[in-house]
């Protein structure tokens, strides 16, 4: 591993008071007093790294660049759309670069910049040796679960996949793996039974930029101490792609909620109805579900009423339909689309 404390100002090293942490008003305050003055180089993509971005800004850090990966053409369209970090740093009229790929320009950029401490928040590319060994401090990251649980790119969506109970936030050092370098702090949070990637994601970012703030000053001062990951219990995101949000009818009613739940709101989950003789795309934007299955066993994938509610049977359980709409057709609450589709009870999602 590298070594995180190369060329360090003796000036950093001096011990200051750091006050219990508190949720009022007056730890903004002592943490702002407490910022150590280094120059920091951030990269970050999404929605969940701008947050931290801004909040090192509102606590007067020193950024001195941000990179962020390059706009990139979205939907049907095909329209440039800018990440969310990048608008953060136009926000604050901070300097950015959004390179390809560190190449030797960007390298050199780097270290033209003279970053004391560079700090990684889901960027989304894998730093280098080369980079890694640019800055005094080194490199620091945040990554959104309980390492070495979760290590890779969508480790919110994978936690709820797998039904886990709880999840965390860990601020480590970086190395050359994916998310393999030494801990330095990590805090828990319970996972609620009806939490979305989307709801889980503003609880995680919140407690994430706490975590950092509060560790960023005990890092410089060197009164903190990483510890290894356990390699052996470490488990690797899967990739989150469009088509994963196909239901597969075979499975328990519990593990499609699951996938509704991390999938939700992008991409989303949907199933196929065939409708005068084609399948079309239904996608479900709510739904609910119960364990057991009804006295009466459908056949796995059917659409059937039970009580006031719109059933699917899975192999174990059964899925209730709250919201949902048909390709090319508005998002509807599933008693007004059966209005306008009334064959759909008794056919078969595939």
């Amino acid at each position: 591993m590298l070594s995180v404390y190369r060329f360090i100002p003796k000036f950093f090293l001096k011990k200051k008071s750091v006050s219990p942490r508190t949720k009022n008003s007056s730890q903004k305050k002592t943490l702002s007093k407490n910022v150590p003055k280094i120059r920091i180089v951030f990269m970050g993509t999404p929605e969940f790294a701008s947050h931290i971005l801004e909040a090192l800004i509102k606590e007067k850090y020193n950024i001195v660049t941000v990179l962020t990966k390059p706009d990139k053409a979205v939907g049907r369209k095909q329209e440039e759309t800018q990440s969310a970090v990048k608008k953060i740093a136009e926000q604050y009229t901070l300097p950015l670069l959004q390179p390809e790929r560190f190449d030797e320009q960007t390298i050199e950029s780097i270290k033209a910049l003279q970053p004391d401490l560079i700090i990684v928040v889901a960027y989304g590319k894998i730093l280098p040796k080369t980079v890694l060994s640019i800055p005094g401090f080194g490199c620091i990251n945040v990554h959104a679960s309980l390492l070495p649980k979760w290590r890779g790119a969508s480790p919110i969506q994978n936690a709820l996949l797998a039904g886990e109970t709880e999840t965390g936030s860990t601020v480590m050092l970086m190395d050359e793996g994916m998310d393999t370098g030494n801990i330095l702090t990590q805090r828990k949070i319970t996972i609620d039974p009806n939490d979305t990637r989307e709801s889980l994601s503003i609880r995680l970012t919140e407690m994430s930029k706490e975590l950092l703030l509060e560790t960023l000053p005990k890092f410089i001062q060197r009164t903190i101490t990483a510890t290894p990951q356990k390699n052996d219990e470490a488990t690797l995101c899967q990739l989150i792609e469009r088509e994963d949000g196909h239901i597969m009818w075979t499975d328990s009613a519990e593990s499609i909620f699951n996938r509704y739940r991390a999938l939700y709101p992008w991409p989303g989950i949907f199933s196929f109805l065939k409708k005068d003789g084609a399948l079309l795309r239904l996608k479900l934007h709510q739904i609910t579900y119960q364990k057991q299955s009804p006295q009466i066993h459908y056949p796995v994938g059917q659409i059937f009423e039970t009580g006031e509610k719109i059933g699917v049977q899975t192999s174990e359980g059964v899925i209730f339909l709250e919201e949902v709409q048909l390709e090319g057709k508005n998002r509807l609450p599933i008693k007004e689309f059966l209005l306008g589709n009334k064959d759909a009870i008794g056919s078969f999602l595939q």
